[in-house]
């Protein structure tokens, strides 16, 4: 989880630690989209801003983790975190999405400051900037706006232009195609029934404008769910104590295997609905909606995504989507991708008093 009082601190990094390289600037890009209304990349400290600076980050990628997924991928569950952390399975994560359009599932971490609750968030920017130039907001984002029950969207600029969580994989995205464009929303505090109940009708907007365009689920559409998994420790979370299991190597390791218990027994084989309400009620507690019961920002943007794609599998063969199981790591683990030299850095500290978690998930 990426405090909003390290935003102050990028504004100040950014003026004298990044770098700049013309060749790779927006206007230069064949994918620009000009004279139009574009969403700024908020963190430029964890994440690549300049196509140089992410040709090096994916240089320095082991070869295990870029290595192509012959998969097809329908959805994906991929980190959101800083580079040097999670970097490698961001790219190990994606390597398997082979659609252009992709609809991005995104955390809300500011929603409070917003009063944003039990709707979903989308914006009206018509691109984001990005290092390879502007990626573009796919035509079908307005029309699943329009077609959409009115008291289950709202429109926010604001939101949408302060959260880190879907800048951090449109680089990769936009490494593999280009043309790669996207559908975002965002998922603030919400309860399960009313996930469920916004769910069902954008999986079928999503499957009505799919067969109206000749468009293939998975080849052509796939969704993409922004998460990171764990957050724990006891040092710089805000004055919270997160470490119920203490701090020390026997704390870390039954953190972990809670952790890999929600991934396999969870997230992945075969999906279904009351697999995805058991995520939810362990993430969230059941006395409120909006506080922590185990501490994963995605403990919204997870459960509605994969109802929203495993509704969309069924509407469109039938049959639930599969979840493969790609890998798990953390802040903790080493080594890091060595970023210093690029001009970016780390946004929040990685050691056993504060650390995140990492989980990538393929669905076919």
């Amino acid at each position: 989880m990426k405090h909003f009082k390290i935003l102050i601190l990028l504004a100040v990094l950014l003026n004298f630690s990044c770098k700049t390289e013309p060749k790779n600037t927006a206007e230069n890009q064949p994918n620009t989209v000009k004279n139009s209304h574009i969403r700024e990349q908020i963190d430029t400290v964890g994440f690549a801003q300049y196509g140089w600076q992410m040709d090096s980050i994916f240089n320095r990628i082991s070869s295990g983790d870029k290595q192509q997924n012959d998969a097809i991928y329908k959805a994906a569950i991929c980190p959101h975190d800083d580079y040097t952390y999670a970097g490698g399975l961001y790219a190990k994560t994606l390597s398997g999405i082979k659609a252009k359009t992709i609809l991005l599932i995104g955390v809300a971490h500011g929603a409070r400051n917003f009063d944003l609750k039990d709707k979903l968030v989308f914006g009206t920017f018509d691109a984001w900037k990005a290092p390879a130039g502007t990626i573009k907001v796919s035509a079908l984002r307005n029309q699943i706006l329009a077609k959409m029950p009115k008291n289950s969207v709202v429109v926010h600029d604001s939101m949408m232009q302060q959260e880190h969580s879907l800048e951090a994989i449109i680089p990769f995205l936009q490494r593999k195609n280009p043309q790669t464009e996207i559908i975002p929303i965002l998922v603030p505090y919400m309860r399960f029934e009313d996930m469920q109940q916004f769910a069902a009708p954008l999986a079928q907007v999503l499957h009505e404008l799919m067969k109206e365009n000749n468009l293939g689920y998975g080849k052509d559409v796939a969704i993409v769910i922004s998460n990171d998994a764990i957050h724990y420790g006891d040092e710089d979370w805000g004055g919270s104590d997160m470490a119920p299991f203490g701090t020390d190597e026997r704390g870390t390791a039954e953190v972990k295997a809670k952790e890999m218990e929600i991934v396999t027994h969870i997230l992945s084989d075969t999906l279904s609905t009351n697999k995805i309400e058991k995520f939810n009620k362990i993430t969230v507690k059941p006395e409120d909606y909006m506080q922590y019961n185990w501490t994963w920002c995605g403990r919204y943007s997870v459960p509605f995504g994969l109802l929203v794609a495993n509704s969309l599998n069924s509407l469109e063969n039938n049959k639930p989507l599969v979840g493969t199981f790609i890998d798990y790591r953390s802040s903790l683990d080493l080594p890091h991708l060595e970023v210093s030299d690029l001009g970016m850095g780390t946004t929040a500290p990685a050691n056993n008093h504060h650390w995140v978690g990492y989980v990538g998930i393929g669905y076919e």
